[in-house]
């Protein structure tokens, strides 16, 4: 074992899968931003999620004033577009139009879904920690594509390079608790 830089630490454990988070603003302008920083916090009929995000981002705006998001999962085949929507500002940019995305209404939200994603989680804001920069959310309708030919996703590692989902091992069998099929 080597020592890591403390300041490095995260790099170890840096989650996944990169995400698109949608808003759309008081002024009723969409933004799409990418984010690494998130984590289930509950699953099953009330699922939570936390997300970590603040005031150096257009997007965090929006949160405060709507209390409401879209969680995207793009895949690999999306990999530069991931990465060259997290390098601007949608203060100046329309993400959808620059990068051709196409926004898809929600049902619960009004931020929309992104219709070239695997899956599109709507969410609500119900606590926001101004302290940490960490949104809690609800998520209250989720959609997913089966369709989709592509579905493996991305997981930052943390300095710009990411990796990409591989074999999937089912261990559902070996498992205690009961998983429910399709997960």
């Amino acid at each position: 074992m080597e020592k890591l830089p403390l300041a490095k630490a995260f790099l170890l454990i840096e989650p996944g899968p990169v995400l698109w988070v949608t808003t759309r603003g008081a002024d009723g302008r969409n933004n799409l931003m990418t984010a690494t920083w998130h984590m289930v916090m509950a699953f099953g009929e009330a699922p939570r999620f936390a997300l970590l995000t603040g005031p150096w981002n257009y997007s965090c705006q929006a949160l405060l004033e709507t209390r409401e998001c879209v969680l995207a999962i793009p895949t690999v085949d999306l990999a530069h577009t991931v990465v060259d929507v997290g390098m601007c500002s949608g203060q100046e940019t329309d993400k959808f139009e620059r990068f051709g995305l196409t926004p898809r209404a929600a049902e619960q939200v009004t931020a929309p879904l992104v219709a070239e994603c695997l899956g599109n989680i709507e969410c609500r804001v119900v606590e926001h920690i101004a302290r940490h920069d960490l949104f809690i959310l609800d998520g209250v309708q989720a959609w997913h594509d089966p369709g989709r030919s592509e579905r493996r996703t991305l997981h930052a590692v943390g300095d710009g390079r990411f990796v990409v989902d591989g074999e999937t091992l089912d261990l559902r069998a070996r498992m205690a608790a009961k998983i429910p099929p399709g997960v």
